[in-house]
């Protein structure tokens, strides 16, 4: 799959997940807006109700008292020559409150249309008609006189209640006026009416700003909690009282309304790690294809190139002359001696991949003198850098320098790191080669130094990777197959040490291994 096509399929999904992102998180803002709303009218028209009842808990009272104040005075005129007793039925209302106290009002059983009309007109009947009906005549104007007399006196008394409400309810302090363990209940049930159970506490505060009630756990943190109700409107507004009622819980409530959505949008963003994992390991096995398609391409150059002369050396034995010529003859089985086992070599190194797919692998460890195995790499090393006119140094420091480890593939090592340091030299610069060793605690410390070319920073971290070339655009001046270092690394790490790498661009680079000794008893 190309790169472009990749990127493509990466740019259409991202774009998908995070537009399903986007809707969830505008869908759940709107289903919380729509839940606040909802709170919101349902507390306010809850809060208005609870004002209700108690202007009617306040006229229910003056109606009380006003009532219990005409009925002695009523009784006082009819003591006086009053007409009480020619009323002959009469029946009682019984108003219940919520205290559980009774108030009896007596209503006269007749028709209320007829009452309004003597109200209003003031016009009643006068004793008429023959001398056997003067009776019944009499009776019922009397009893119209006694009505209408009754039904003013009753309409007066709403007169003064309404008088009393006016100007001396509003000049009563506040908690004179209502009962708050009333005003909880009102509350409650109002509350529960719009089918809004939830926890509550409240607050009454006069018209001085001074609070003259707070029920228990009533707080100020939060003002988006707390809701205000005038407590009797129609007082003038100077005077006017407030409830202020809290939501502790207001926040769950809103919240539970899209608690189904938590589950929907984490599973989204497990999606959306799982796509981006699978994107970045699509990159990686892109970018590991691409490094194979350059090892085979680069084995198939290092191993055709000895072949080839090999192939031109058998074709030079073939011919009578060189082989009449013991000099030529000589130099001829040389090329093909020497070519053959850079031929065996580049072999090795290919084989040395299936090392790469064994978690650890088969080493034949023992103890050995680690400054024995560099001073014979050394020694092997010296001729190819004196070649280029360049200086291979050892500086051995380390005392304790018995190690445990696999002679031949520890060889191989730093083999690797010399001829790595001999294929990226200077052109105009000598190379500069230096090995040191040094003890710190039960480690021992080797690094092997050269004055090359470098490497940059960015590709530093990446040079142990399998298959991994330091990029150099299309210069193949340089050949390999990027294995060299993969393999170093993973026989140090196998040997229970560490390596690592310090490079400067044109400067030269420094591979640093660290191996457990051995303490000699």
């Amino acid at each position: 799959m190309k790169k472009s096509t990749i990127w493509l399929l990466a740019v259409v999904m991202f774009i998908a997940f995070f537009s399903l992102l986007f809707l969830q998180v505008r869908y759940m803002k709107t289903s919380m807006s729509v839940r606040t709303d909802q709170f919101n009218e349902m507390v306010k028209r809850s809060l208005i109700n609870v004002s209700r009842d108690l202007e009617q808990d306040q006229t229910l009272r003056f109606l009380e008292e006003d009532m219990a104040e005409s009925e002695s005075r009523y009784s006082k005129y009819s003591q006086q020559g009053g007409t009480s007793g020619v009323v002959s039925k009469h029946s009682q209302t019984i108003i219940s409150h919520q205290d559980g106290s009774e108030t009896r009002i007596e209503q006269i059983t007749q028709n209320q249309s007829t009452l309004s009309q003597i109200g209003k007109s003031g016009v009643f009947l006068s004793p008429r008609g023959n001398a056997n009906s003067n009776s019944i005549s009499k009776t019922s104007y009397d009893l119209q006189q006694s009505l209408s007399k009754r039904y003013l006196h009753e309409q007066g008394l709403l007169n003064e209640v309404i008088l009393k409400i006016l100007y001396r309810a509003s000049n009563e302090p506040i908690e004179d006026r209502i009962n708050f363990y009333d005003l909880d209940k009102y509350i409650r049930s109002e509350l529960l009416n719009n089918a809004l159970n939830v926890p509550y506490s409240f607050q009454v505060i006069d018209y001085n700003n001074r609070v003259v009630y707070s029920s228990p756990g009533f707080s100020n943190k939060d003002e988006k909690s707390i809701y205000t109700q005038i407590l009797f409107p129609n007082d003038s507004p100077s005077k006017l009282n407030r409830l202020r009622v809290y939501f502790p819980t207001k926040r769950d409530f809103v919240f539970s309304e899209i608690s189904f959505f938590m589950p929907s949008l984490i599973f989204t963003l497990i999606l959306l790690v799982t796509f981006i994992f699978t994107i970045a390991n699509l990159f990686r096995q892109k970018r590991l294809s691409e490094m194979k398609n350059d090892f085979i391409n680069n084995m198939t150059h290092e191993l055709k190139t000895p072949v080839s002369t090999i192939s031109l050396a058998a074709q030079m034995l073939r011919d009578v002359s060189v082989t009449k010529s013991p000099d030529v003859f000589k130099h001829v089985t040389g090329v093909i001696n020497d070519e053959t086992k850079r031929l065996g070599f580049q072999v090795e190194k290919v084989l040395q991949m299936s090392l790469f797919d064994k978690q650890r692998t088969t080493l034949k460890v023992k103890e050995v003198d680690v400054n024995d195995i560099i001073v014979s790499v050394a020694n092997t090393h010296v001729l190819k850098v004196e070649k280029f006119d360049g200086k291979l140094d050892i500086d051995l420091e380390a005392d304790n320098t018995i190690v445990s480890i696999d002679e031949m593939h520890f060889t191989n090592v730093l083999f690797n790191l010399l001829d790595n340091a001999l294929k990226y030299k200077r052109e105009d610069i000598p190379p500069v080669l230096m090995i040191r060793t040094r003890n710190e605690g039960n480690k021992i410390i080797i690094s092997v130094e050269d004055n090359g070319i470098g490497i940059k920073k960015e590709d530093v971290k990446k040079i142990f990777d399998k298959f991994y070339r330091v990029t150099t655009g299309n210069l193949h001046d340089v050949k390999g197959f990027g294995l060299g270092l993969a393999y170093v690394k993973k026989i140090v790490t196998d040997l229970n040490g560490t390596i690592r790498a310090e490079s400067e661009l044109n400067k030269g680079t420094k591979f640093i291994i660290s191996l457990p000794t051995i303490t000699q008893k």
